[in-house]
């Protein structure tokens, strides 16, 4: 479905776990989330997901997605569509945490080049790049 980007993405290690050998907290510790009951009938487990459960989980596979084109854009020249039909290009650098603004460097406008740019998120309407 998705194809894995070529961009390294560091990794945290985690302390080393109460048995020496894993990585992170024990499983059966008291920070570790209880297991759910799984019903089962005839010997085959039921699955069955809320409707907010497959939500939950459409919305993070593409709020994943999102963060990854936002990843992939870092250093390239990206096209801004903006409202009224303005169209913007510049060299996408970074993004604030909260993803409110895309800092970008020599943002090309119709008006002339500006070396430095904060463009508010809320007033793009899509942006294009190729990787």
């Amino acid at each position: 479905m998705q194809t894995p980007l070529t961009i390294p993405v560091s990794v945290l290690r985690l302390p080393r776990g109460p048995d020496g050998l894993s990585r992170g907290f024990a499983p059966d510790g008291r920070r570790a989330p209880p297991k759910p009951e799984v019903p089962q009938t005839l010997g085959a487990p039921v699955v069955q997901e809320s409707r907010e459960s497959q939500e939950q989980q459409v919305r993070a596979a593409l709020r994943e997605r999102y963060l990854r084109s936002l990843l992939a854009m870092v250093g390239h020249q990206v096209s801004f569509t903006l409202h009224e039909g303005v169209h913007v290009t510049a060299h996408f650098g970074a993004t604030d945490l909260d993803v409110a603004n895309f800092y970008v460097s020599q943002l090309q406008t119709p008006i002339g080049v500006q070396a430095e740019a904060l463009l508010r998120c809320s007033d793009i309407i899509a942006y294009t790049f190729k990787p």
